[in-house]
């Protein structure tokens, strides 16, 4: 599930913030493979689901900021040609800053190397970010086997969650 509060980035390019112009990222530079004890402390924080993080997800999460304190990360799983989406967020002290954006921009990128060619995601309130980033809602229904499977969709995210895709 992925999670932005107000002020989120919506119509934003990396580096630019709608109330002040250009600002200064403390660390433009993603990588990958945080720790565990940050990921869960960061989601947690924001009241986003952690009991089927593993290390093995941990691969394919992506974070900016320190390691022991990151502003901001986000994970994929992948299926084939299909990715998930999962655990978008950005720390509220560090939002309208393009964190939100560099990230789902990496993980896009990302994605595309491994031949995925659709992404999916569950949000509560991003919904608005996602649909500026060329995101649709869809029914979940119309999710491959796989991603249904998934425990985001099966158990994890609430029915009242909004499913999107976005066919890269």
């Amino acid at each position: 599930m992925l999670r932005t509060g107000p002020g989120s980035e919506a119509g934003q390019t990396l580096g630019e913030s709608r109330l002040a112009g250009p600002v200064v990222i403390e660390s433009l530079m993603i990588r990958g493979r945080p720790p565990r004890t940050a990921v869960v402390a960061l989601l947690q924080a924001q009241g986003l689901p952690v009991s089927d993080i593993t290390d093995e997800h941990l691969q394919r999460f992506f974070f900016m900021g320190s390691e022991g304190s990151p502003t901001g990360l986000v994970g994929i799983e992948i299926y084939g040609t299909d990715g998930l989406i999962r655990s978008l967020v950005v720390a509220e002290k560090a939002r309208a800053r393009g964190i939100g954006s560099a990230l789902v921009q990496h993980v896009e990128d990302y994605a595309t190397s491994c031949r995925v060619s659709a992404l999916y995601l569950l949000t509560t309130t991003a919904e608005t970010f996602f649909e500026h980033r060329g995101y649709r809602r869809a029914d979940r229904a119309q999710a491959p086997l796989a991603i249904q499977a998934t425990a985001e969709l099966a158990s994890l995210c609430p029915a009242s969650s909004t499913f999107m895709i976005k066919r890269l």
